[in-house]
């Protein structure tokens, strides 16, 4: 399990694009064509393009399922903790502020929000 600094922003810049930036690694686009492929898809439901509503929605037509996390604990599931528990398959973790991309274990982003505590996950079928 490890952070790996991620930034496929075309320009580099550091913005609120994190649902964008999580979308690009789990499904190999590149940023445009998600931001272009998330604002269609929030014309359509009539939602902000990052809502969660209609990134989910997108996700789900490519073949991820939800999955909530058990609210034993809500605040100590981590990003960390849950690439260790899932070493293998892609991931979008989602906590109450930001979007995180996961796969084989490592997670990827601009920084290391590995303490960040996760409310549910997108799993990649297949």
């Amino acid at each position: 399990m490890a952070f790996v600094e991620y930034n496929p922003h075309p320009d580099g810049k550091r913005i609120d694009d994190c649902t964008i930036r999580a979308l690009t690694k789990v499904l190999n686009k590149d940023w445009e064509q998600i931001y272009i492929e998330l604002a269609f898809q929030g014309y359509l439901m009539r939602l902000m393009p990052d809502s969660k509503s209609a990134w989910g929605a997108y996700l789900f037509n490519r073949g991820f399922t939800q999955e909530i996390v058990p609210n034993t604990c809500p605040d100590c599931y981590t990003v960390s903790q849950f690439c260790e528990d899932y070493p293998q398959g892609t991931y979008v973790l989602a906590t109450n502020n930001h979007v995180v991309a996961v796969d084989s274990g490592n997670y990827f982003d601009t920084w290391d929000s590995g303490d960040e505590p996760i409310v549910y996950v997108w799993r990649k079928e297949g």
